[in-house]
């Protein structure tokens, strides 16, 4: 019987993967997706990313809709962007694949919004592999909320990636310890019309093309904010 239901649960998560195949419309409407997030998240200036947290932002990631299998066993999927900081700006983005086990969703269908922000050089050096673990390669933490979040200054310095999630409207920090986060090869070729590193993306050594501006723009446009705050 455990069998069977692995095996459902297995089959529940390949409808995700097939309607996620590769499309310059689809990716070119994801980095739409993602922009709106940000904005989104950064107009709640009460539940919205610290600016003192984004100050010192080296990389951001934005999933959006994340699905959750709707079986006994939870599991997640979702495909999404992440732009770094580079000595001449912010970077064209790299394409990333999330992967794992629940993450604490508990309605069967849910879709989240997923936000990732890299705080420290070793928070960007994880982000440039070409796959890392939440959690085992990367040490993360469910980040502080609130513009001016007096707990923004308590976080545990020793964590590399602060992890927010958004939905029905409610934006909080998540727990994402033990998914797998990797870069999305076909998005890639896809998006660019060839292969390239995602150390060779995140560190500016492609051009933004200029339907990633916006979003790009909008991740910039906050940072320099925090940075006048």
């Amino acid at each position: 019987m455990k069998k069977i239901i692995a095996l459902l649960c297995l089959a529940g998560m390949m409808p995700l993967s097939a309607h996620a195949a590769s499309d310059k419309a689809t990716i070119d409407q994801r980095l739409i997706n993602a922009k709106a997030v940000m904005d989104q998240v950064m107009m709640a200036k009460d539940k919205s990313i610290p600016l003192n947290i984004l100050e010192m932002a080296t990389c951001v990631g934005v999933i959006p809709g994340l699905k959750k299998a709707a079986f006994v066993v939870g599991g997640e999927y979702g495909r999404g962007v992440v732009t770094c900081r580079t000595g001449h700006g912010w970077s064209a983005p790299a394409f990333i694949t999330l992967a794992g086990g629940s993450f604490g969703f508990q309605l069967g269908g849910q879709s989240t919004d997923l936000v990732l922000v890299a705080v420290n050089d070793k928070g960007f050096q994880d982000l440039l592999k070409s796959k890392f673990k939440i959690g085992g390669d990367a040490a993360a933490s469910a980040g502080p909320v609130g513009r001016n979040s007096q707990a923004a200054t308590d976080w545990k310095m020793s964590s590399e990636l602060l992890t927010y999630s958004r939905s029905k409207g409610l934006f909080a920090g998540i727990d994402l310890n033990g998914a797998a986060v990797s870069q999305s090869n076909d998005d890639t070729i896809a998006y660019y019309g060839k292969g390239h590193a995602v150390e060779s993306i995140l560190k500016g050594d492609v051009a933004v093309p200029d339907n990633a501006k916006p979003f790009v723009r909008t991740v910039a446009k906050y940072f320099i904010e925090a940075q006048k705050k």
